[in-house]
């Protein structure tokens, strides 16, 4: 298969890729999907694009579908990249999607959490989120390798090898420590996942922009980068300022700025533009190996301006560093500020946040040590009870108390293929409304949910507060959690791990006593 041409922009050292976002809207025939196919052709008949960016139903509500779009945009003739979320599509599904774009050449896909759904037909859809950006990219990773599975008659069947270039989203844009460093965590795991590509969270502090291309530097990551960027007008900012776009950051010092920018006779248009265009330049002078475009109602002729002049103004791209001083108040920087250019040293700064070490959870680690480590004191004779309890009549007892249980300690769903141990003793499945197993998505604000701003704290803030009281955070960078098994559902979890069922067994190579192994066979 030839390889795509926006594939070999990104993966092209001596090529400055641009791609433009275009955002479809609900329905099939509107005025929002005509323009969609509009402004694709006119970038497919211009040389300054590479590539179109196609969004999966944005801010969670429904929208004629990206990897449709994407079909569509290659036939006039430019190269789409599809985004591709975790909140509407199970894995079967996921992977169907996947087939069809292979069928079609789409081969560049961006990999997200996704918004939280929101309006739907009579009421708000239900997120689905089976699969996490890092198990969707270990997905495609299968694929691309030719995928064997295990038929109804036990033959094992090998598929041909796609051809996919997946892509991922990170932000450097957050104020705690402990929101900045579970994205970079989860960043280390998409890569050893096999993203190829990145492409940055929208924000407008040129440190931050700074920030992510020295961490990629630092751990020694050879993966292209690529900075986004939004033609911020005031109404957009405000709405990213209030959180409603999640995890795109507006500061209130910008948005103060936009509101005197908006009094010009242009309503602020040329000097949105000019920002865009200078944001351009620092990226492309910084050593981005890309941009991202986009803005609402962005057209292709102001696209272009941006385009050209930021070519113009990337020789002086230092001159505009100290237009873009947009820090979040008291936030968190992984390297220490060199004062003499306004963007960072070489230094990581000190993590100085010593959180206090929580009575629950060092009951938690006290009780696992015992009975759940291998080497407890208390597993042979658990797991002897598992044995015995697997199957009989003692099973729906010992499942209800343990339902009971973690029902009052963690306000468990019963997914039987329990993340407890991998996340500090905190539940994905309860306390995240996006079932993240391997990292925060990129919506918190100040270390509050996306979905429950100022009611509930982020999980992964909390998990890495309680790991870093114990020096142990760096576990959410190494430890890769796999997808849920269903077939465990409704399964005492207890039972799963003590006889060597689930994803924690296997991992840590729990084998059934002697008992068991007789009583199965």
């Amino acid at each position: 298969m030839v390889q795509s041409s926006l594939t070999e922009s990104i993966t092209n050292k001596d090529d400055f890729t641009v791609t433009w976002e275009l955002v479809p809207g609900r329905g099939a025939k509107e005025s929002k999907q005509e323009k969609i196919f509009i402004n694709a052709e006119k970038a497919a008949n211009s040389d300054k694009v590479d590539g179109v960016t196609l969004t999966e139903n944005p801010g969670g509500n429904p929208a004629i579908s990206a990897e449709y779009l994407g079909m569509r945009v290659k036939e006039l003739g430019i190269d789409p990249m599809a985004h591709f979320t975790c909140k509407d599509k199970n894995r079967n599904q996921m992977e169907s999607f996947l087939y069809s774009l292979e069928r079609e050449g789409v081969s560049n896909i961006l990999v997200m959490t996704g918004d939280y759904p929101g309006g739907g037909y009579k009421g708000s859809s239900k997120p689905v989120y089976d699969l996490d950006p890092t198990q969707i990219l270990d997905l495609i990773t299968d694929l691309n390798e030719g995928l064997e599975y295990e038929n109804h008659f036990g033959r094992t069947i090998g598929l041909k090898e796609t051809h996919f270039f997946p892509g991922v989203v990170v932000s450097p844009f957050k104020r705690l420590e402990s929101e900045q460093m579970v994205q970079y965590y989860k960043l280390k795991k998409k890569i050893e996942k096999g993203a190829k590509f990145i492409i940055s969270q929208l924000g407008y502090d040129v440190r931050k922009f700074h920030e992510l291309i020295q961490f990629i530097k630092m751990n020694d990551w050879d993966i292209p980068v690529i900075g986004n960027i939004f033609v911020l007008s005031y109404g957009i900012g405000r709405a990213m300022n209030a959180n409603r776009i999640p995890g795109c950051v507006v500061t209130d010092d910008l948005v103060e700025q936009l509101a005197r920018e908006k009094k010009a006779d242009d309503n602020g248009k040329h000097t949105r533009l000019m920002r865009a265009a200078k944001m351009y330049a620092f990226m492309k002078g910084m050593g981005y190996d890309g941009v991202h475009l986009g803005g609402h109602g962005l057209d292709y002729e102001e696209l272009e301006f941006i385009i050209e002049k930021g070519e113009e103004l990337t020789p002086n791209w230092r001159d505009y560093i100290h237009e873009f001083d947009f820090p979040i108040k008291d936030g968190f920087y992984y390297f220490e500020k060199d004062e003499e250019t306004g963007l960072n040293t070489d230094r990581p700064a000190e993590r100085k946040s010593k959180p206090k070490k929580e009575t629950v959870y060092s009951m938690f680690r006290i009780g696992h040590s015992l009975i759940f480590d291998p080497d407890g004191s208390f597993f042979g004779p658990m797991q002897s009870i598992c044995s015995l309890t697997d199957d009989g009549v003692l099973e729906d007892p010992f499942d209800f108390m343990e339902r009971v249980i973690k029902t009052i300690t963690n306000e468990c769903q019963g997914c039987g293929d329990c993340a407890l141990t991998d996340l500090a003793y905190l539940c994905p499945m309860s306390q995240c409304p996006k079932n993240q197993r391997n990292g925060a998505c990129g919506g918190s604000k100040d270390g509050w949910c996306e979905i429950y701003p100022n009611e509930q704290k982020c999980l992964y803030v909390r998990v890495y507060n309680r790991l870093k009281a114990y020096e142990e955070e760096e576990k959410l960078r190494d430890n890769w959690v796999p997808p849920v098994d269903w077939d465990l559902t409704h399964k005492s979890s207890w039972l799963n791990y003590f006889l060597g069922r689930d994803h924690t067994a296997n991992k840590i190579g729990i084998t059934l006593p002697d008992n068991s192994e007789n009583k199965e066979a």
